[in-house]
């Protein structure tokens, strides 16, 4: 019972994010954003620029930025998220994909540079290749540096 309020309560909450953060990307946001800060400037005069006429303004727009800044976060997780998960099922699908890329995200930044690091060599290797259509895997160059490293012992 409380597994099921708490996801209610998280689907309520996922689907006045989205809402939100669908309304202040639209034209009418927008728009409804200008409006104020026009409605802001054309106020000046009546409140003659007063400390608290500016108040307003820096009050107003910061909240709004902060909660803004939440919610975009939010939102690009999600999009992350489904964007991985994607691409996951991509290489999971695809024959002769290596399945150690899947979750390659959870990896550490230096791991993620070494493997950056081996697909520029792969791409280096590809365009030595006459034939545009071959591919390098991951295990398909480890195999060739093992093949060339155990070839460099036997001459030693």
């Amino acid at each position: 019972m409380h597994d099921r309020r708490h996801r209610e309560r998280d689907g309520g909450l996922s689907r006045l994010a989205t809402r939100v953060t669908n309304w202040t990307g639209s034209t009418t946001g927008f728009l409804f954003a200008a409006g104020t800060i026009i409605v802001w400037l054309v106020t000046g005069p009546l409140f003659h620029f007063s400390d608290t006429w500016q108040l307003v303004i820096n009050t107003g727009t910061t909240i709004v930025t902060f909660l803004m800044v939440f919610l975009i976060q939010r939102s690009q997780n999600k999009e992350s998220l489904a964007l991985q998960l994607k691409l996951n099922e991509i290489v999971a699908a695809l024959e002769g994909a290596s399945n150690r890329l899947i979750s390659i995200e959870d990896l550490s930044e230096e791991d993620l540079r070494v493997l950056h690091i081996h697909y520029r060599r792969l791409a280096e290797m590809a365009k030595r290749d006459v034939d545009l259509k071959v591919s390098h895997s991951i295990e398909e160059a480890e195999a060739r540096h093992n093949f060339k490293k155990d070839r460099r012992k036997r001459k030693a």
